[in-house]
């Protein structure tokens, strides 16, 4: 199962570090949060990624043309530009980075990348939120239904939208402005997908999170799986010092062994 990212945005709200390079650039623990996002999908076994860049997407194509130079040992031949590798690298990863255009929507960025993802079902997620979320038994809950797409309910106080849910089963009925007391449980982003959910995106500035999203309510094919554990995005620069200090004392999301 391949896993799309989002990584396209401007970021505006980072602006202190998106001024120079994308959100999901940004680093968390002296990497790129998109590299602990990466790693949280290969440890549940997911390593063929397709990467949806548009705003400096030049930054994202650099890190990964350069990514085993700038980790192992190499002798090169000046002359005749010949490498040879004296190290291996463990990511055994398989990375597309595709540049979906700077002004487009996230919707429409999906869209453009359907000829590599319209074959099976797939994961999706933004370029910004770090869980220590079991992606296994999500996957395992949205291919048990009958969804076109499950996302990832989770807790967080402030300023996100709430999620209205269907008591009795996973289905969800909408969405709703969530207040600044308000416990309830929001779109945590990591999604699984089946190739139908490109019928319900008109074109590049189509927002995956509004049209896309009510249709398939409507359809009664959005479904949810409940995480009730470690969840934290970065939209503003008080939220990566909160992802820093939680590396520097553990980092939930690690569940991966170097």
């Amino acid at each position: 199962m391949k896993v799309a990212i989002f990584a396209g945005g401007f970021g505006t709200r980072l602006s202190e570090e998106t001024a120079i390079r994308p959100k999901p650039m940004v680093e968390v623990g002296g990497r790129p949060i998109l590299w602990h996002i990466m790693k949280m999908y290969a440890h549940h076994g997911l390593k063929e990624f397709v990467v949806l860049g548009g705003y400096k997407v030049e930054y994202i194509r650099d890190y990964f043309l350069n990514y085993r130079g700038n980790r192992t040992d190499y002798t090169i031949d000046l002359k005749t530009g010949k490498v040879a590798w004296l190290q291996s690298v463990n990511d055994d990863w398989k990375v597309t980075v595709l540049d979906t255009g700077a002004d487009a929507m996230t919707g429409g960025r999906l869209k453009k990348a359907m000829h590599l993802l319209a074959d099976e079902p797939f994961c999706l997620t933004y370029g910004d939120g770090l869980s220590d979320l079991n992606i296994t038994a999500l996957i395992d809950s949205h291919l048990a239904s009958k969804n076109w797409c499950t996302l990832t309910a989770v807790t967080q106080p402030g300023r996100y939208g709430a999620l209205r849910l269907q008591e009795g089963n996973n289905q969800v009925e909408g969405f709703r402005e969530k207040g600044e007391i308000d416990g309830g449980l929001i779109n945590g982003g990591f999604f699984v997908c089946e190739p139908e959910v490109f019928e319900t995106i008109n074109d590049s500035q189509t927002v995956w999170e509004n049209e896309p999203m009510q249709r398939m309510i409507e359809m009664g094919r959005l479904g949810y799986f409940h995480h009730n554990g470690y969840w934290q995005s970065m939209d503003t620069l008080r939220d990566r010092m909160v992802l820093e200090a939680a590396w520097s004392e553990g980092a939930p999301w690690k569940l991966w062994k170097e």
